[in-house]
């Protein structure tokens, strides 16, 4: 287990914004009660732990204060009013919000922990912050929206763990205050970073996002029967966690199939053919079942471009969609599977993700919509290629690897994201029990030999 050697809270530096409460719109509250997303970015950097205590802690607190001053939120604690008409919201007070920050060490082996092998799920706890508990207050809950970890392995290299509410923030908003974060501790400032408004300063204002239909007064509605609940560890995990590569030739030839056999077919993106063979494989590593049993695969999509208005590219909150695929059993292990399963997801990214006349259609169920998908055989995927951390450099260069511990706690899911080591290359993780994993590895690995 990794070894404690600090913990603090850090302040936003001296901002003109005493307190800045902002309340959740229609496109947060069905994460709501969603687990909090953990992300874990391991680098290469072999320093000692002295100089690492006297030099790269106090820069990275530093830097993150500096990087709080633009991104209040993330400062701040989600407050969730008991027997109100009142929206959830996130607040935050000057002086008074704060983020957690655990600085550690590690004994374990970093060449182990970053490799892409199947390795025991529960060990890369120890390198993740876990968010303070709910706390009950008159007529209110609050909880923090984010916690982070910092673990260094003397002489060989670091780890920053990210844990944050889902409310907070979809993947487009949590990397950008990454991406600032690191700009900020390699650069020494914030000097250069206020020059690139548009990649980095958010846009906190809720009212880009355009409510014609009341949803927001629907979901309180929903939502206000749940109150909040403290979050653990999902330990033990009982699984194994390992990294699949597509190289750029894997994933031409999946796409070259999928156009032989379906030439009219568009939408042929690599994303399209990486889910659907990925969720090929998983569903042939699993147990038997009816042939007509209904197989599901779901994704969230970036809606900024595709709603009516247009959503700025550094709002900074939720503005996702969702796609869902169908299938029978049957058809996806079958001879044609793989194809039949490009053509679903790909059906739904041209008619329901791109469609801005169906985007958010439905939209209104959306909250029941995600709590039925706890009873279904449901496959998701979390992170995306488009929001890439690996050259989120702090100034020791880009991140050796990325792991989403997400996936340990849905039913089953893969991440996605850029390959380090492929360049126009995929990376995939997955987390299943291990006699799973290994049937997933062969089924995998066979399926692009032939």
């Amino acid at each position: 287990m990794a070894t404690i050697l600090e913990t603090c809270r850090v302040l936003a530096s001296p901002c003109v914004a005493p307190e800045l409460s902002i309340p959740l719109t229609f496109l947060d509250i069905p994460w709501l009660h969603f687990h909090p997303v953990r992300r874990l970015l391991f680098y290469d950097y072999p320093c000692s732990k002295p100089y690492f205590l006297e030099t790269v802690a106090p820069k990275l607190k530093e830097s993150l204060s500096f990087t709080l001053r633009h991104y209040l939120l993330v400062a701040g604690d989600l407050i969730f009013q008991l027997n109100s008409e009142k929206m959830p919201e996130i607040r935050y007070v000057a002086r008074d919000s704060a983020v957690s920050l655990t600085i550690a060490e590690s004994a374990s082996g970093f060449d182990d922990i970053i490799g892409n092998h199947a390795r025991d799920a529960d060990q890369f706890y120890e390198f993740v912050a876990e968010i303070d508990p709910v706390t009950d207050e008159s007529g209110y809950q609050r909880v923090p929206v984010m916690a982070l970890k910092v673990t260094l392995f003397p002489g060989r290299g670091m780890c920053i763990g990210f844990t944050n509410l889902h409310c907070l923030g979809d993947a487009s908003s949590i990397v950008r205050f990454i991406k600032a974060w690191a700009s900020i501790s390699k650069l020494g400032g914030d000097e250069e970073f206020l020059t690139k408004q548009d990649e980095f300063l958010p846009i906190l204002d809720r009212s880009v996002i355009k409510d014609p239909l009341g949803i927001n007064t629907i979901f309180l509605k929903v939502i206000r029967e749940v109150p909040l609940k403290s979050t653990s560890f999902p330990l033990p995990t009982n699984r194994v966690r390992a990294t699949y590569i597509l190289r750029p030739t894997d994933i031409q030839k999946l796409k070259d199939l999928v156009l032989q056999k379906k030439p009219s077919l568009v939408q042929v993106s690599s994303f399209v053919v990486t889910a659907s063979y990925v969720w090929t494989c998983f569903v042939k590593s699993g147990e038997q079942v009816d042939d007509d049993e209904l197989e599901f695969f779901s994704f969230a999509a970036d809606i900024r471009a595709r709603i009516d208005p247009p959503v700025p590219a550094n709002y900074f909150g939720n503005c996702l969609g969702y796609g869902l695929a169908i299938m029978e059993h049957e058809q996806l292990v079958g001879e044609e599977g793989f194809v039949m399963a490009a053509e679903a997801i790909a059906d739904q990214i041209k008619n329901k993700v791109n469609n801005k006349d169906e985007v958010l259609k439905g939209a209104e169920n959306w909250v029941s919509d995600m709590r039925a998908m706890n009873a279904i055989r449901a496959f998701w995927v979390s992170g995306s290629p488009k929001f890439d951390l690996s050259n989120a450099d702090f100034g020791w260069g880009s991140a050796r690897k990325l792991e989403v511990l997400t996936i340990d706690e849905e039913k089953y899911s893969m991440s996605l994201c850029k390959s380090r080591d492929s360049d126009g290359g995929l990376e995939i993780g997955m987390s299943l029990p291990m006699a799973r994993m290994e049937a997933f590895a062969t089924i995998f690995n066979d399926g692009l030999r032939f």
